[in-house]
């Protein structure tokens, strides 16, 4: 499977690095991360074609971001990674003279993608749980990290070097930011013991649509909202569910940027401002069942929207929740070869 899943990132960088015609924009981002409407309207107002590209994980992404030769023209990636490339030259500056939609942000949420790109859409990382494989709610990162013996072969984890760290780190009452190697190495020995319950490594809404994963899974580690998207993938509303556990969590943010790389950046610019309006920001929160950033977006918005905890975290959950950091080159890289050893001897199985 992880041989599998590199190929599938190799062709998909290969599938973009084509040069999009002067009325076409490639669009890098999250499988139903967006309303498609959105879009199709965006569309039809200017003849801009919008061709999406998706990956599965933060390292999917920057694997493509990181290539000279992929024709990437807007892409949505997170806090992190908007302020890495934008101080790369990867990704370019934006303003209200650029994006006159940014004046609908607070500074709060604008400072956090850098200067870089506009805040998309925000979240928290928990437990994505199968309700009639599981009828007691998990509160803990213990119930997945160290999880009842009903468990074992049906756990989907995330083959990435950040989010893969939280649930581990977390219970272990650290920073999810821990560059320090005996905090990774106390991480990877409860990540070690969790192999055996582990189905797969690949991120949930890749596996779930999977023929022989998918109907084996009954919990997994994913982000708020994605609980819509599985019923929507398995066709089974309310079968999924979410929860943030007790421990706390990250709290997440996306940045929708244009590419500095782009040789369409006048149009890839209109593109970040449709969709970060104040109407399309509302439509998009509403279709994803996800929270926006946009304070003009959020005062169009239903109030039982607003006042949803399973969209909007409440403020105690908020108050334990960490913010990513940029980690140390070396504490990259001894994740991601931790996360990779379990997912080989996964699939060694």
């Amino acid at each position: 499977m992880r041989g599998a899943f590199l190929a599938a990132v190799s062709s998909t960088a290969f599938a973009i690095a084509a040069p999009a015609s002067a009325a076409t924009l490639n669009l890098l981002i999250w499988e139903s991360y967006i309303d498609e409407q959105i879009l199709k309207d965006f569309s039809a107002k200017t003849g801009i074609e919008v061709r999406q590209t998706f990956y599965d994980s933060g390292d999917a992404r920057d694997e493509i971001l990181a290539d000279p030769n992929s024709n990437v023209d807007v892409v949505v990636t997170n806090e992190n990674g908007a302020r890495l490339y934008g101080n790369r030259g990867i990704i370019m500056a934006v303003d209200t003279k650029n994006v006159p939609a940014l004046k609908d942000y607070a500074d709060s949420w604008t400072t956090r993608c850098g200067g870089y790109g506009v805040p998309y859409l925000w979240g928290t990382m928990g437990i994505l749980y199968r309700s009639d494989k599981i009828t007691t709610p998990p509160t803990s990162w213990a119930d997945m990290m160290k999880p009842a013996e009903s468990l074992r072969g049906h756990i989907a984890m995330y083959d990435d070097h950040a989010e893969a760290f939280v649930a581990p780190l977390v219970l272990l009452g650290k920073s999810v930011n821990a560059n320090d190697n005996e905090t990774l190495k106390a991480a990877y020995e409860l990540m070690k013991a969790q192999l055996p319950y582990v189905l797969t490594y690949d991120y949930v809404i890749t596996s779930v649509q999977s023929a022989d994963k998918g109907p084996n899974i009954y919990m997994a580690l994913g982000y708020s909202g994605d609980q819509y998207t599985l019923n929507d993938k398995v066709s089974a509303p309310g079968l999924w569910r979410y929860v943030v556990p007790k421990e706390g969590t990250l709290s997440w943010l996306d940045c929708i940027a244009v590419s500095e790389r782009s040789q369409n950046k006048e149009l890839a610019l209109k593109l970040v401002d449709y969709i970060s309006s104040a109407e399309n920001g509302a439509r998009n929160a509403i279709t994803l069942n996800m929270p926006t950033a946009s304070t003009a977006a959020l005062a169009l918005l239903p109030q039982d929207v607003r006042s949803n905890p399973e969209i909007y975290a409440a403020p105690e959950i908020l108050a334990k929740s960490q913010l990513q950091e940029e980690l140390t080159v070396q504490s990259v890289q001894a994740r991601r070869r931790i996360i990779s050893s379990l997912a080989q001897l996964s699939d060694a199985r």
